[in-house]
Order: structure tokens, then sequence, then C-alpha cells
């Protein structure tokens, strides 16, 4: 499944809009819908990524494939994979305390977004020496 980068676009900007709209309507209570709701736009596009993540992957493994050839890009997915699941996890727990589920500390919700960017400074740094080397 191929999307153009203008399809891309379009479904981010669509997603984020449903998710921004649901959300003021539930700061001005205007709704009195759950928070688990409120995030279902998020949750939607998170789900089509880790489909087409873990699709990509998959096809590593049909026969004749040389496992030489982009082990670095295979690391860069495995990579994209941990990345989704810690905001899938800081996203489920966040809803979870907003919604008066858990009685967990704030600091304890956000760790997975903190290991999260963390995580991107790592590569982005990483990213960045390997280019001026090369």
């Amino acid at each position: 499944m191929r999307m153009s980068l203008a399809q891309r676009v379009l479904l981010t900007w669509l997603f984020t809009l449903l998710f921004l709209i649901m959300l003021v309507l539930k700061l001005d209570e205007k709704a009195p819908w759950n928070w688990f709701l409120i995030f279902i736009p998020v949750w939607i596009f998170d789900t089509i990524l880790l489909v087409m993540l873990i699709v990509k992957m998959a096809g590593r493994c049909k026969s004749g494939f040389d496992p030489r050839n982009g082990s670095q890009n295979m690391k860069k997915k495995v990579w994209y994979l941990i990345a989704m699941l810690l905001k899938l996890a800081f996203c489920l727990a966040l809803c979870a305390k907003l919604q008066g589920f858990t009685t967990m500390k704030l600091a304890y919700v956000f760790i997975p977004f903190w290991v999260l960017l963390i995580g991107g400074l790592v590569e982005l740094g990483y990213n960045i020496l390997c280019v001026q080397r090369d």
C-alpha cells in the first residue's frame, strides 16, 4: 500500500484536526465525553502507522531477501516501532490519569514521553554526527 506525500499530509492534518476539535469541546465542557473517546483520532492514526511499519518490517522475512542489505534501515524501523509504542503507552497513561482510573502521579505518567524525547534526541545527535563524518 503506497500513499503519496499529499495523501499522508492530508491524513495527518485530518486526524489532527479531529483530535483538536474534540479536545477543545472537552476542555470547554461542551461535550461530556470520556478522555479515551477524545483520543480516538490519535489512536486510529497511530494504528495506521503501526500497521504500515509492521508490513514493511515483515517484508524482510520473504524468501530471497539478503539480510546484509538494509540492516541500518531495519534499526531505524525498530526505533520507529519502539517510539510508537512509547507514544501509545503515554497516551493510555494520560487518559487513565485524566479519567480518574488511576491515582498515579503525573510524573510517572510522563515517563514514556520523556524516554521518547531522550531517544529522539539521541537519534538526532547520531544522525547529525554520522552525516558530518561522511
